[in-house]
C-alpha cells in the first residue's frame, strides 16, 4: 500500500523543510539555500543530516516553534509528532496488504506495519523476505512511514534464523500486536493479572558453582566430541565457551533437563550464528543432523537452542560468537557508522581503521594481514 499522492507530496514539503532547517543549525553541508537544494543532496548527505537530527532531537520542537516555512497548524502538529520517530535496525518480515512488517532487533520484539511513500517497498528492498533493514520510522496521519531513506543487506537467511524471526514474530503479535501509529501504545494488562493477588513464590536456594561443574564437564565433553569429529576446533572452542557462560547462571540452566539436550542446543545455536546449514558454508551440516546424532528430539533440539539464545541474547550475526575464519567475510564485521554513514571500514583511512581495531570493533587491520601472509 502506498500514501496517497496528496499525502506523500506533503511529507515530502515537511520531511524537507525540516532536514533544510536541521541543516543550517548544524552546518553538516555547507551551501544549502533551500529545502529544494536539500532534497537534491546525495544520498550519503542525506543520512548525515539525519544523522545529525537523531542526535539532536530537540531541533523538532525549535523547528515547530519558529515556524521558518510559515506551515499550518495542522502541518506543525505532523512534524511535532515526529519527536516520536523510531530508529535502528528491522527485519522486513512480511508483506501484508496494507503495508510491510518490520520486526524490531529489540527484546522483546515489537512489529511495525510501514506503509511505502510512493515506491512499493518490495521494490526497494527486494520481494525475497525477510531481509535487513536500516530506516526510521515516523508517525504519520495515523500511520507509520519511514523517511525516504533505507539501508541494509541483501542476505539469504537459513531455515533456523527464518525460524527464529518467525518466533519473534509471533511473539511480537501475541505481545501488542502489530503497531500501525506511533508512540506505541502501552499493551493493556490483562484483566485476571489486575484483579487476582500475586502468589508469592517459594525462593529456592541456589545452586552452588560446584554443583554445576560434573553437568558441564558432561556437557562439554560431548559438545567437542562431537565438533571434533564432524566440524571443526573452532566449533568446539566456541561450543565450550558457550557452556561455560550458561554454567555461570545464577541457578545455572544446566541443570535441568538432560546433558544431552544441552549438548544439542549449543551446538545448534553456535550453527545458527555460523549459518552451519548454509551448503556454500564450510564445515556445512543440517542442523537436525546434530539431533540425530546426540539422540535428541528435532523439536526438542530447537526448543533448546532456542531456550539458550534467549537466555544470553544470541541472535544472528553475533560476532561474539561468530568464528574466527568467517569474521573476515561477515556481512557486519566491517560495516561501522563513521560519522553518520555506515561504510565498509576495509575502504575507510589507515587512522580510522586503527581507531576500529583499538576499541574492538573489527578482528584485525586488512593491510597488516595481508602483508603478514605475504
Amino acid at each position: 500500500m502506498l500514501l496517497p499522492p496528496n499525502d506523500a507530496a506533503l511529507f515530502f514539503r515537511l520531511h524537507r523543510a525540516l532536514m533544510h532547517f536541521v541543516n543550517q543549525r548544524l552546518d553538516v553541508a555547507p551551501n544549502v539555500a533551500s529545502p529544494d537544494q536539500f532534497s537534491a543532496l546525495p544520498p550519503a548527505t542525506r543520512l548525515a543530516v539525519r544523522k545529525a537530527l537523531l542526535d539532536h532531537m530537540d531541533l523538532i520542537e525549535s523547528f515547530v516553534n519558529q515556524n521558518p516555512a510559515k506551515f499550518g497548524q495542522d502541518e506543525l502538529g505532523i512534524v511535532l509528532s515526529w519527536r516520536h520517530l523510531v530508529s535502528g535496525r528491522f527485519y522486513a518480515i512480511r508483506q501484508l496488504k496494507n503495508y510491510m512488517v518490520f520486526l524490531s532487533s529489540t527484546n522483546p520484539p515489537v512489529a511495525y506495519g510501514v506503509v511505502a511513500l510512493t515506491d512499493p517497498l518490495k521494490d526497494l528492498i527486494g520481494p525475497n523476505l525477510p531481509q535487513i533493514v536500516n530506516a526510521v520510522l515516523l508517525p504519520f496521519k495515523d500511520r507509520i512511514i519511514y523517511d525516504g531513506l533505507l539501508g541494509g543487506y541483501y542476505i539469504s537467511f537459513g531455515s533456523d534464523i527464518k525460524l527464529m524471526l518467525n518466533e519473534n514474530y509471533r511473539l511480537a503479535k501475541e505481545g501488542q500486536g502489530i503497531v500501525t501509529s506511533l508512540p506505541v501504545k502501552a499493551a493493556p494488562m490483562p484483566v485476571a493479572a489486575r484483579s487476582q493477588p500475586k502468589k508469592r513464590k517459594a525462593t529456592k536456594k541456589p545452586s552452588s558453582s560446584q554443583d554445576v561443574v560434573p553437568t558441564l564437564q558432561t556437557i562439554v565433553g560431548m559438545t567437542d566430541e562431537f565438533c571434533r569429529q564432524r566440524l571443526n576446533d573452532e566449533y568446539a572452542v566456541l561450543c565450550r565457551k558457550l557452556a561455560e557462560k550458561l554454567s555461570r547462571k545464577r541457578p545455572s540452566p544446566l541443570l535441568r533437563g538432560q546433558p544431552k539436550t544441552w549438548a544439542c542446543g549449543i551446538i545448534r545455536t553456535i550453527g545458527m550464528v555460523n549459518f552451519l546449514d548454509d551448503r556454500t558454508s564450510q564445515p556445512h551440516m543440517k542442523l537436525t543432523a546434530i539431533d540425530k546424532v546426540l539422540g535428541v528430539g528435532e523439536s526438542t533440539g530447537q526448543q533448546k537452542s532456542m531456550e539458550i539464545r534467549k537466555t544470553l541474547k544470541i541472535r544472528q550475526f553475533d560476532m561474539e560468537w561468530t568464528l574466527p575464519s568467517h569474521k573476515e567475510d561477515h556481512p557486519l564485521c566491517w560495516m561501522l557508522n563513521v560519522n553518520g554513514l555506515l561504510m565498509d571500514v576495509r575502504d575507510a583511512p589507515r587512522e580510522v581503521q586503527e581507531i576500529a581495531f583499538e576499541k574492538g570493533l573489527i578482528p584485525h587491520i586488512p593491510a597488516d594481514r595481508d602483508r603478514a601472509s605475504m
